[in-house]
């Protein structure tokens, strides 16, 4: 009999989009038929062909410090911000800040849609997307195995304090800022849906004390990939985080992985 095809890992990005007084970071909850249905978020998605298009070289800032991968995973994270929370990390060609709605409603759904490109809606806003307000967070794939595998970088962002976070109404029906350690006891209490993968980085999140030590942390931090073990032991079948890629000692039950 012949082996089944491997699952292909596909390339995504999601933010967390943090700020101070108090420190919270923008979660989002996914539509009930959406992927990870219903479960509170960071925003965030696959990654598409007109992120790594090269005509973004003239339409964003820091085109030059980073390789063509990141270019584009970066790009991705911003798109998708914007798509699901209509905040736009980027500033006008004169340097200023964007500020209230960067977008109506309807260009944000018709470039989640494909019906425009996201490139282009940059454009006629004269504005230049902000590569470097991203700094990687962490980076994890998914284990074999799985119907779905992605290739999944997070990064830290200090959010614009002059925009307003919305909720797109398709992919997602709620945009709410909250405290990190708040998500992960309304979590606990099963108040709240909440996956793995993002439980994790909300309790690395959560040991920062604010949104800038949250993005020095990140930065200072080595990056290790995060690829999940499945293994057997004494209580049943667990995941197994690598030691060094900051969560500490993790194996949690499968069970308890959504």
């Amino acid at each position: 009999m012949s082996e089944p095809a491997p699952v292909p890992v596909r390339l995504s990005a999601t933010v967390l989009l943090v700020r101070d007084d108090p420190f919270e970071v923008l979660m989002v909850r996914r539509h009930d038929k959406a992927h990870f249905a219903s479960a509170l978020v960071f925003p965030g998605g696959k990654s598409h062909a007109g992120d790594h298009d090269p005509a973004w070289a003239e339409q964003v800032l820091g085109w030059d410090a980073y390789d063509a991968e990141q270019r584009g995973l970066r790009i991705a994270a911003i798109r998708e911000v914007f798509e699901e929370a209509g905040i736009l990390l980027a500033k006008r060609r004169d340097g200023a800040p964007m500020s209230g709605e960067a977008c109506p409603m309807d260009v944000r759904q018709a470039v989640d849609e494909g019906a425009v490109a996201f490139l282009d809606v940059v454009r006629d806003l004269e504005a230049r997307l902000d590569l470097s307000a991203l700094t990687v967070f962490a980076r994890w794939i998914t284990p074999p195995l799985t119907p779905k595998r992605f290739d999944t970088w997070f990064y830290a962002v200090s959010a614009p304090a002059e925009q307003l976070a919305a909720c797109d109404g398709r992919e997602t029906v709620d945009a709410e800022w909250i405290a990190p350690a708040e998500v992960l006891r309304l979590a606990a209490a099963g108040e709240r849906k909440v996956i793995f993968p993002t439980r994790m980085n909300l309790q690395l999140l959560a040991e920062a004390s604010g949104a800038r030590d949250a993005v020095a942390r990140a930065a200072a931090r080595t990056l290790v990939t995060v690829q999940p073990q499945i293994q057997q032991r004494g209580g049943g079948r667990v995941l197994v985080l690598p030691p060094d890629a900051g969560y500490g000692p993790v194996a949690e039950p499968l069970e308890n992985v959504m």
